[in-house]
């Protein structure tokens, strides 16, 4: 944890510890003394003696031991809400830091795109082709959402049907479409609760959160379940609606489609056994890099370090696309190796194949991609000069052969 950046307070988790430990042997011992004693008054009944004495020092224990319990379980739920406040650990690769200024570049694929004039901003180009309505958007819901209209439309279903074609017809991952509605213990599976209830969506009357990302019903598919190794790895693609308070300024990202309320996503989820996971994180990165490659965006992959990792991640990858309007790398996808950390939470186990006893599965996931953050970049990196945009090769079949919006 220290290498996060997290003090955890270990000497009040001691000293917690053994308060509960010493209450679990106080409730131990009770309830012996009172099944003693509980027998002691059938022997009594048995043999015509009096037991009224005895049977009252078994009611005096029970109410007890009722209290003792009722401390414990208040005891032992107190010590699940602290621990579950607690991040992953880092894996031993991952480079040290304590933020975004420390993470590492790996690499960078394709060349920025020159231009003869002032590249836009992508919602400058949107309003103006037509294709994205902010100011309607606000009208219907508020801010932080978006109206995608015409080839704005298109370009979005588009972009999602050949994301989940490349996923499921090239890598191999199974389609899935699941609920947008999820439950308290599926987002705690995942880690997005406890902590982070505030930057979900909850639906109050019943208890529901609208999901934050595909993954959190992709992974608990198999919550509490115990798997065959020979079945493993397992590995999901899902095209759904994302719901985030995204709350704060941000910035720059005030305007635009970086940080929106609802967006859509393609997530890729994989479920492995503890000695794969460290191949599979590499092989699910290849699949999101695949997405931008086969779209010719420029982008690059950065290692996060230990202080800029997600709460559940032990090892992260960001694939970051080059936007020419900030003249920076931005995030288009977060690849992550989430090792036994969801899975302890969300109970998912297998069994091996050689050897006894059933084990925690490795749970990876990534975006592959976000499909607002892909239009982003679409449109700025494939701007023209008197304000169309191109569409890439591989998307025109999905386009209907349309090769320039306009």
């Amino acid at each position: 944890m220290a290498r996060r950046g997290i003090n955890i307070p270990l000497d009040d988790w001691r000293r917690r510890d053994q308060e509960r430990l010493a209450l679990v042997a106080e409730v131990e011992g009770l309830r012996q003394e009172r099944n003693t004693l509980s027998n002691e008054v059938g022997a009594r009944k048995s043999k015509g003696k009096p037991a009224d004495e005895v049977m009252e020092k078994v009611r005096q224990l029970g109410d007890t031991l009722k209290e003792r319990e009722a401390r414990l379980r208040e005891q032992d739920e107190a010590l699940l809400q602290a621990a579950l406040q607690i991040p992953n650990l880092p894996h031993a690769s991952v480079p040290a830091g304590t933020g975004a200024a420390d993470n590492k570049e790996l690499r960078r694929w394709g060349t920025a795109p020159a231009f003869k004039f002032t590249p836009r901003p992508h919602w400058e180009l949107g309003e103006q082709l037509g294709i994205l309505d902010f100011a309607r958007a606000a009208a219907i819901a508020g801010s932080r959402f978006v109206v995608s209209q015409g080839a704005g439309a298109l370009l979005e279903r588009a972009l999602g049907n050949f994301m989940l074609d490349l996923a499921t017809r090239e890598h191999g991952y199974l389609e899935v479409l699941p609920p947008a509605i999820v439950n308290r213990k599926s987002l705690t599976a995942t880690g997005q609760l406890p902590k982070f209830e505030d930057d979900l969506f909850r639906l109050t009357e019943d208890d529901y959160f609208l999901t934050p990302t595909a993954e959190v019903p992709l992974t608990n598919l198999h919550r509490e379940e115990i798997l065959s190794e020979s079945d493993l790895p397992r590995s999901y693609a899902a095209w759904t609606p994302c719901f985030r308070r995204e709350a704060g300024s941000y910035g720059k990202d005030v305007r635009g489609l970086i940080r929106q309320h609802q967006f859509h996503k393609v997530e890729l989820v994989r479920v492995t056994t503890p000695d794969r996971s460290s191949e599979e994180l590499e092989l699910l990165t290849a699949h999101a890099e695949a997405v931008l490659q086969r779209l010719q965006l420029h982008y690059r992959v950065v290692a996060l370090c230990a202080g800029d990792l997600g709460f559940a991640a032990a090892k992260t990858y960001d694939l970051e696309v080059w936007l020419p309007s900030q003249r920076e790398f931005r995030e288009i996808s977060s690849c992550s190796n989430f090792e036994e950390f969801q899975a302890r939470r969300g109970n998912i186990r297998y069994r091996p194949v050689a050897g006894k006893g059933n084990r925690f599965v490795h749970t990876l996931n990534g975006s592959g991609l976000a499909i607002g953050r892909t239009v982003v970049a679409i449109l700025e990196q494939y701007q023209n000069e008197d304000g169309s945009v191109t569409i890439p090769e591989a998307l025109r079949p999905y386009m209907h052969g349309m090769e320039r919006i306009k």
